[in-house]
């Protein structure tokens, strides 16, 4: 058995950081929240890189934008090292958002962040929802093919690039809930929430 993951939480002050990390332990990982960026390439020396996040998708990007850590994440992801995005953690990968105006998001992914409709049902989207598997991936291993995780948000995400597409949930639409390739993923459900299922998934994020 190899060495326990070493894996950083970047805290940009988006929430549900400590629940995260506890989550993460749980499942082997060795847990430091980092708040600079410069600890990205310090004495902890991270294997995997997770972005959790709750909030508005505007607020998410200036924060990570005056912390410094938008050219971090380019490069880890362009080095294919092992990231995960969780809910608004996701969102921020993408093109865009519509969230109050418009937003420019990282772009690592194409596509755009858009609202629920409030007219077609609750919103935000809260509780437990299917994810239907719609290609394969490292985090999928001994997941079923639909399972269930834990939701909380108001905002989706649609995307022309189908092979990212890792796994789609319905409510008012289908949409993409797990998108990913190679070493980075992202998420929309929180796995910290999710109780079996969620952990083991983070689990899988700790072997990539």
């Amino acid at each position: 058995m190899g060495a326990s993951p070493r894996t950083a939480v970047i805290d940009y002050g988006m929430g549900n950081i400590h629940s995260v990390s506890k989550a993460l332990e749980a499942t082997g990982h060795q847990v430091r929240i980092l708040r600079h960026p410069d600890d990205a390439f310090g004495e902890f020396a991270p294997t995997h890189l997770v972005l959790p996040g709750v909030g508005a998708f505007g607020e998410g990007i200036d924060r990570l934008e005056k912390a410094g850590w938008i050219p971090v994440l380019r490069r880890w992801i362009a080095d294919d090292r092992p990231f995960l995005g969780i809910c608004l953690g996701m969102q921020l990968l993408f093109g865009e958002s519509h969230e109050f105006g418009t937003h420019r998001g990282l772009e690592i992914f194409p596509g755009s962040v858009v609202s629920f409709d409030p007219g077609r049902g609750k919103v935000p989207q809260i509780g437990w929802n299917e994810v239907r598997r719609a290609n394969d991936h490292p985090l999928w291993r001994g997941l079923p093919s639909e399972p269930d995780f834990y939701f909380v948000h108001s905002f989706h995400v649609r995307t022309p690039d189908h092979a990212i597409v890792l796994g789609e949930t319905h409510y008012q639409e289908t949409y993409p809930s797990f998108v990913g390739r190679s070493r980075v993923a992202a998420v929309q459900f929180h796995p910290e929430k999710s109780q079996r299922t969620g952990l083991a998934l983070l689990k899988n994020f700790g072997a990539l």
